[in-house]
């Protein structure tokens, strides 16, 4: 299905020009002149508007002959990390205590180079150093089980307890003897239509959902850590693992309420706006008045709009789903044009006398 509002097609040309990564996932264009589809950050000399054409999806871009670019790799970095950094994720999890060196991924085909810059690029740190993260994860998990710091630092592939120590003070700012007392969030990469987005959960709870590209985003992981006495390590628990998977059932259609356990602090009228979030039904919209009104409160409308801000965990607690009183979309920090495809999605898959139509 090709675009054809013309107004849409300004909009994505500009996002295109701009190399918006917000619009990753929302279009993809196709260039006459060369035959080859892109995203919207693709890093290529730009076509002229009149040899682009615009498709929501990569099917019909596909289906009308276009090839992936080879630049942008739309069909690879639109929704997920490309196959050789899949590759690379698999070997760390396959064996989360031992180092995967250099001569280890060029064994597996994977060039340490080519890793380098993707993390580089998209966690702000070299896969080296994303492995190390992984492993004191792991050794931390172990030692607030009460095993020893020497059997730790051995079993997680450190030649000496002074090298563990010294790497577990770096990265964590406290010894191994303090890991009891330690505050743990656990941070991971997923992938969505929508672009990538990070999980960041506690042991009680998933804390942190946002699109990699929200601004202000480092200024939450530091608000989130201060607030929550903890520090944020690359990892996985339980709750980002059931994250994922309601996740990608909610982006198939077959998930219309989330049951991840949430540990979000905030203060108490954040809470009660965050909670009043939760009862708008999938594929329902409300009015920051009409959530003013739930709140007991008619005249709280911009303080209610600003706890909406504040709201870290997109899509489960769905801020998406408030609109303006005239029915307009007004401020997502995903983006509006995400926040667009979220109300369309969820509309799509009820009855449409159940759903408010935009």
């Amino acid at each position: 299905m090709v675009i054809t509002d013309t107004l849409q097609i300004d909009q994505y040309y500009q996002a295109l020009l701009d190399r918006d990564s917000s619009y990753n996932g929302i279009f993809f264009v196709g260039v006459k002149t060369t035959g080859i589809f892109c995203i919207a950050t693709c890093s290529a000399r730009k076509p002229k508007k009149e040899n682009v054409v615009f498709y929501p999806t990569v099917k019909p871009a596909m289906d009308d002959g276009f090839r992936p670019c080879k630049v942008c790799k739309p069909t690879e970095h639109a929704h997920q990390p490309p196959s050789h950094v899949l590759k690379a994720l698999e070997l760390i999890k396959q064996q989360p205590k031992q180092k995967v060196n250099d001569q280890q991924l060029r064994e597996n085909d994977l060039s340490p180079e080519t890793l380098r810059r993707w993390f580089n690029t998209h966690y702000g740190m070299t896969f080296q150093a994303y492995q190390r993260m992984f492993r004191i994860n792991t050794a931390l998990e172990e030692l607030k089980k009460g095993v020893s710091s020497t059997t730790t630092a051995y079993e997680n592939g450190y030649e000496s307890l002074s090298g563990f120590g010294y790497t577990y003070k770096k990265l964590l700012g406290t010894s191994p003897a303090q890991a009891k007392e330690m505050g743990v969030i656990t941070i991971d990469r997923l992938t969505t239509p929508l672009g990538p987005m990070f999980a960041c959960a506690t042991a009680d709870g998933l804390c942190l959902l946002e699109f990699t590209d929200r601004k202000m985003l480092e200024t939450e992981f530091e608000d989130l850590q201060k607030r929550l006495k903890s520090r944020i390590i690359i990892g996985e628990n339980p709750h980002i693992k059931q994250v994922k998977s309601e996740l990608a059932e909610y982006f198939e259609g077959t998930r219309k309420a989330f049951n991840i356990k949430l540990d979000t602090p905030g203060t108490d009228f954040q809470q009660k706006v965050w909670e009043a979030l939760l009862s708008i039904s999938y594929g329902e919209t409300a009015s920051y008045s009409e959530q003013a009104k739930r709140l007991g409160d008619p005249k709280a409308v911009r303080a209610v709009a600003s706890a909406n801000g504040f709201n870290r965990v997109a899509i489960v607690i769905p801020c998406h789903r408030v609109i303006g009183s005239d029915g307009s979309l007004t401020g997502y920090a995903g983006g509006l044009e995400r926040k667009k495809w979220l109300l369309q999605h969820e509309l799509s898959f009820v009855p449409k006398q159940e759903g408010t139509l935009l």
